[in-house]
């Protein structure tokens, strides 16, 4: 993948590096993330939960799923914190590593068949542990992207840290369908396991990538200036709770991730619909290889016409397009579902998730930059995340009320709409200039010279 050459003023290389870096770890890091995902629909309810009522054990793995989103808050309040007390850098390495461990720890768990009721608790706890991961990984490699990019090019170099995410989909998709297609007794027995096992190489690897990056030039200036906050939270709390509700509600965005990823996953599956596992996971593939050529693109043009309208095309087309996405489940006519699963979630979805990374952290100044998105985002994804729970529950008893969960889906779009809506337009500020308000001409009190 090409990575634009360094702006003059900044330092050799690091600017590409640290795209790159966003990107690998990003691929890697979600790589873990989303093969839960895809398990939760597959596999998880037939290991973990009781086989004797299969929609109930189904709404119980899906909502092992969302546990890890119900995390992710808690870990923004801690990894934001010394993100921003000690550097992008630490979070990036630190999330990496944890991600790799918890995942490979749930590819060795015994199954309900051997512990009984421990085993879902074991589960769960694993789960957790992503989330915390997870609420650290984007905040702190989008931060590392923003400040070390050309002001004029935040957008293209942030949107690295999605296309990764999108990347590490997409391998994660892959890895599935050969396991996905084993006799169902292997599958159940140890096939299921080993995409888990893989994140060992995903530790090693993200590791050595990231501990070479330098700390940012706008995070070292501020630490030698005015010095880091001892509470970021306080001064965020205080400067910019406007924006953070705003990213709050922009955030629900990914509930039109989750919904496709995860739900419509298990409802093209079920008994009431009957397309395959492998055919469906090709839906998922196709669309996020689509978005790794539509995310940079998206990105570019924001750069150019800003993050606002570009935020918004996404969040308005998701709305109507999911409709169709889940109408065309319904028929069960595969092609429909391969064109409106590719033009949902690969083209138009992307606009909205393409741009967020620099839409969100332009948003706030550079003391509170990574705590500002780590709890805005997570808070947000937390929703997104129960919001596969919630629709296993609208779609009623037998599953298929997908009209109800395009509704619902939806409806989660109107925040995200509102929030571009009544955001600043940022795309032309000065880097250093960003999150800054006439009346802060002084640094705030709660700052310590590092």
């Amino acid at each position: 993948m090409s990575v634009p050459a360094a702006p003059h003023d900044a330092p050799p290389g690091q600017p590409r590096k640290a795209a790159l870096a966003a990107w690998i770890g990003s691929a890697l890091e979600y790589y873990d993330f989303f093969i839960y995902g895809s398990a939760a629909a597959l596999i998880f309810p037939k290991v973990f939960f009781d086989e004797s009522d299969p929609a109930d054990a189904t709404l119980l793995s899906l909502a092992t799923f969302g546990v890890a989103y119900a995390a992710r808050p808690v870990g923004a309040l801690f990894l934001g914190h010394f993100g921003d007390r000690l550097g992008r850098k630490k979070i990036m390495v630190f999330t990496l590593i944890l991600m790799g461990l918890s995942t490979f720890l749930i590819g060795c768990l015994p199954t309900r068949a051997q512990v009984g009721g421990l085993a879902p608790v074991l589960l769960v706890l694993c789960r957790v542990l992503q989330g915390i991961s997870a609420a650290g990984e984007q905040a702190s490699a989008n931060s590392m992207t923003l400040e070390h990019a050309p002001p004029h090019r935040r957008g293209y170099f942030t949107s690295f840290t999605l296309n990764g995410t999108q990347a590490g989909q997409l391998l994660a998709t892959l890895v599935f369908l050969p396991i996905a297609a084993l006799p169902e007794d292997q599958l159940l027995s140890w096939g299921w396991r080993v995409p888990f096992w893989l994140s060992v190489a995903v530790a090693v690897a993200g590791y050595v990538i990231r501990r070479t990056l330098q700390e940012t030039p706008a995070f070292a200036q501020q630490a030698a200036t005015d010095g880091v906050a001892k509470l970021p939270l306080a001064v965020l709390l205080r400067e910019h709770w406007a924006d953070v509700l705003r990213v709050v509600a922009a955030a629900l965005i990914a509930s039109v991730s989750t919904i496709f990823t995860v739900w419509a996953l298990a409802y093209a599956t079920s008994d009431s619909v009957g397309l395959s596992r492998s055919s469906m996971l090709w839906v998922g593939a196709l669309a996020n290889l689509v978005a790794l050529g539509a995310i940079p693109l998206w990105a570019v043009l924001s750069d150019r016409i800003g993050r606002r309208p570009v935020f918004l095309i996404g969040a308005v087309g998701s709305a109507v397009l999911m409709f169709l996405y889940l109408w065309a489940i319904s028929t069960g006519s595969y092609p429909l579902v391969l064109l409106f699963g590719v033009l949902t979630f690969g083209v138009v979805y992307s606009a909205a998730n393409g741009i967020w990374p620099s839409f969100y952290g332009e948003m706030f100044s550079t003391r509170v930059r990574l705590s500002g998105m780590a709890i805005g985002t997570q808070t947000g994804f937390a929703v997104a995340g129960f919001a596969v729970t919630f629709a296993a529950q609208i779609a009623g008893p037998g599953g298929d009320d997908w009209s109800s969960v395009a509704l619902f889906t939806s409806a989660l779009c109107i925040p995200p709409i509102v929030a571009a809506l009544t955001a600043r337009e940022t795309h032309k500020v000065p880097t250093e200039l960003l999150g800054e308000r006439p009346a802060q001409g002084t640094a705030s009190r709660e700052t310590v010279t590092a």
